[in-house]
Formats: C-alpha cells, structure tokens, sequence
C-alpha cells in the first residue's frame, strides 16, 4: 500500500492561497504584488524605518541645527592665524557670540552684539564663499592702514612688543629663523602676530575706510594670508560667530598625534 506523503506546511498554504486567488479569479500579477507586501523582509524593513531609522534621523537633524545655529568647532587648514592658531588645531565657534540665526542658512532672527577689534571670528569669505578664520582689525568707519607691516587704526599706529617663547616654540625650530615674531597691540588689545621677510606680501595697504556695516579682517601670519587686503571688507551678514578655544590639536606633520597642551587653550 502506498501513502502519500502530506504536504509540508508552507507548500500547503502556498496550495490554499493559489485556490482562493483562482476562486477570486485575481490576476497573477496581482497576486504576486500581494504575496510580496506579506514577505517578513518587508515587514522588518518597516519596523526598522518606524522604530530605529525615524528617530535617528530626528537626532541627526537636531544635531545639525545645533552646529548650524548655536555651535560648533571649525577645522583651520591652513597656517593664515600662526602663531595664534596652527594647522591641525580645530577652534570652538560660538555661533550665538552675535546673534541667532536660521539654522543652514545666514538669516538673522535676533541681533544683540556686534564683532569687536581684535576678536577672532569665523565668515564666509567674499571671494568664494569658504569659511575663514581671520582677526576683525578694523570695525565700521575705521581708517584702516598698513605701512611695512605695521598697522595704523585711525591715524594711531599698533605697538610692538617681543613675543613669548612660548608662542614662538610653537613654531617648528627649523622654520622660525624664517619668520619674525612680535606682540601687536590695537586699542588696548594684545595678540600674536609673524612676518615672513622671505615672502613677497601685501605689506604696504590703504588707508581705506572700512564701509557702514562691514569688518576689516586679517590674519596673524600677516605676510601669507589671504584677507580683507584682497577680497575687502565683509559684510555683517556673513560673520558667522566667534573663535574662543582651541578644542583639539593634531600636528599634521607627525602622524596626526595630539598635541595635548593645546587642548582647551583660550585663544588671545
């Protein structure tokens, strides 16, 4: 005698459903559309969107707004604010120093501040758009003036004193013989600035007047940096908030190791 194995489980059901979809007289097609919505993938595929995806996207979304609107750190590549700020630093930006924005875009919602002379300050430059991390000089209606690298603010020339070792060493040894190191002070207000003899630069500039609603930036490497000497005065609209701290810094020159006495410096 003979037994006919029963059907496995899954073949019967398969069986069951093909009957009813020929009783309903449904098109094949139609069908398979239906057995692919019932497909577990599917449905933990959903799950995974509702339960894991949606509320990471939010926390991303509001991680972003906060860097966009209120702070963030900036990365500083190039060597345009040494010896106050080096390649492989990244500065903390407070983005509500001045005012608060529109989070991704630089539309103002509240002003209460203004930048200040010889705060550090990050914007977005008028040349190309990139963000740049440079020193405000001059402030609106300021006669701004270089001469031989030494700068005048209104008719009053900056003052000049020996800089600190300490700043200077953080220059590698076999680069400071190339530069000249001094303590420039502006309205009260002292900071580090370097001088590349060897360079051809923009030593000598002006006087201009710096217009209504713009700043005078320049950077502290004054003999190779890229500043309001060369694209002119930014508007207000796009400084984007004020340089405090070194957070972090990696010496790009020797495996990216930490340099962890810049950690957390506060920058003059």
């Amino acid at each position: 005698m003979t037994v006919t194995p029963a059907p496995e489980p899954n073949i019967a059901k398969r069986t069951a459903e093909l009957a009813k979809a020929f009783i309903e007289r449904k098109t094949p097609s139609s069908f398979l559309i239906e057995m692919k919505t019932r497909t577990p993938w599917k449905q933990k595929w959903t799950k995974f969107l509702r339960e894991e995806a949606k509320p990471l996207l939010v926390m991303v979304l509001v991680l972003f707004a906060f860097r966009s609107a209120i702070a963030d750190w900036n990365d500083v590549p190039t060597g345009s604010m040494k010896p106050t700020i080096i390649e492989g630093d990244r500065v903390f930006v407070n983005k509500l120093a001045y005012d608060l924005k529109v989070p991704f875009t630089t539309w103002h919602l509240a002003q209460w501040d203004n930048p200040k002379r010889g705060e550090i300050v990050v914007f977005f430059s008028p040349a190309d758009g990139q963000r740049l991390v440079k020193r405000v000089v001059g402030l609106p209606g300021d006669r701004i003036e270089l001469v031989n690298d030494q700068l005048f603010v209104n008719g009053q020339p900056a003052t000049y004193e020996p800089l600190a070792p300490k700043t200077i060493n953080e220059i590698p040894a076999a680069e400071q013989p190339a530069h000249e190191f001094a303590s420039e002070t502006v309205a009260n207000h002292s900071h580090p600035v370097m001088a590349t003899p060897a360079l051809s630069a923009a030593r000598t500039f002006g006087p201009i007047v710096v217009p209504q609603g713009q700043y005078f930036m320049m950077g502290d490497n004054r003999d190779n940096s890229f500043d309001s000497r060369y694209y002119g005065a930014v508007d207000r609209s796009r400084i984007v908030g004020r340089a405090s701290t070194v957070v972090i810094s990696l010496d790009r020159g020797d495996y990216y190791l930490p340099r962890w006495h810049r950690f957390f410096t506060s920058l003059p």
